[in-house]
């Protein structure tokens, strides 16, 4: 069993707090991802459950037993970083072989061991080749590779798809997917990028600051978010947050007027996303603006308006067509608004 559990966890250089007061419980062959911008705890959480950080408060612990004291070689984990960290002189198979001399595992198994890891990720062709010989893409599941071939009990994967084109990470995204499906190892994946977040994880831990923000699956954290902060980073575009007044349960602004709202009369901050909107030519709806700006996506037109300085984004069907400076209403259903308390940036109402 490798389920881990961070009780109180913290990290504190002098005044600054990088990591504050972090529980949770990680089940054994979890795929977690720590989701948040730079800066907000991530990594220095991973790096703590790595050994590479020591935490300044807590406990953490691996199937029960606690891991703060032992060295990173003791822990049983494998980290694959966002640079690939080849060694240049080794070709590709070496390079996934070196853990294994490195750990003094029988030489009689290292050839299947390196061949199943090289497989899992397609590099049987490449196993000649020196990294400078490669692309970033196939650099990376060398990486990989070499981490598979320990055969450890929790996987740490820290942003290792920043380096590669978009479609690179699309491919190297399903990639990892479908190796997190056939190894069942607890892994815990750090990145930035919403996208990744949602289609990787079994759960979301959203940071900001050290602090954790909201923890769920993707869906619930997409069609919940706890606070104006999850809502505004969860989602592409991110949802669109409009700060106004209700009374008798109709919120208004100069441009907005949405009714049969069940909350209370006070300044409240409303969200909805550009998908459950609705997007017609002309005046008299929900919100009535002039079009700020229109982008073409493929499948559908992105239309954005300027509200009081904030841009509020709405999709409309792939055969909209207007031109900036038309005026439009966007009528979103009550059903898909969400409320915050515009003070404390809380949601209002489960």
């Amino acid at each position: 069993m490798a389920e881990i559990q961070l009780h109180g966890v913290t990290k504190r250089w002098g005044n600054f707090v990088g990591v504050d007061n972090f529980d949770l419980t990680i089940a054994d062959r979890e795929f977690l991802v720590l989701l948040g911008p730079s800066g907000c705890g991530k990594t220095t959480t991973m790096r703590m459950i790595a050994g590479l950080e020591d935490p300044t408060d807590g406990e953490i612990t691996v199937g029960g037993r606690v891991i703060n004291d032992l060295e990173p070689k003791d822990r049983d984990v494998a980290m694959v970083f966002q640079s690939y960290a080849l060694y240049p002189n080794l070709n590709v198979y070496e390079n996934i072989r070196f853990p294994l001399r490195v750990r003094g595992t029988d030489p009689a198994h290292h050839e299947q061991r390196v061949m199943r890891a090289s497989a899992m990720v397609e590099l049987d062709d490449f196993l000649h080749r020196k990294p400078s010989e490669l692309s970033g893409g196939q650099r990376q599941r060398v990486a990989l590779a070499r981490a598979i071939v320990r055969e450890p009990n929790v996987f740490l994967m820290d942003e290792p798809l920043s380096n590669l084109d978009a479609k690179l990470r699309v491919s190297t995204r399903a990639q990892i997917k479908n190796l997190s499906h056939e190894l069942a190892v607890t892994t815990i994946y750090v990145t930035h990028d919403q996208i990744e977040a949602m289609t990787l994880a079994d759960r979301v831990v959203v940071m900001e600051k050290g602090i954790v923000q909201q923890v769920g699956s993707p869906t619930e954290i997409y069609d919940r978010p706890a606070n104006t902060f999850v809502a505004g980073f969860i989602g592409s575009p991110a949802m669109n947050l409009i700060e106004g007044d209700c009374a008798g349960g109709v919120f208004t602004t100069d441009s907005t007027r949405i009714a049969g709202l069940d909350v209370a009369d006070g300044p409240v901050t409303l969200g909805f996303r550009a998908e459950d909107a609705e997007v017609r030519p002309g005046e008299g709806g929900q919100i009535t603006a002039p079009i700020y700006t229109l982008e073409l996506l493929g499948d559908a037109t992105m239309v954005s308006v300027r509200l009081g300085g904030v841009l509020v984004a709405a999709k409309a069907d792939k055969t909209f067509r207007a031109e900036i400076g038309d005026m439009v209403t966007i009528h979103v259903p009550q059903e898909h608004c969400h409320l915050f308390d515009t003070r404390t940036g809380e949601r209002i109402g489960g």
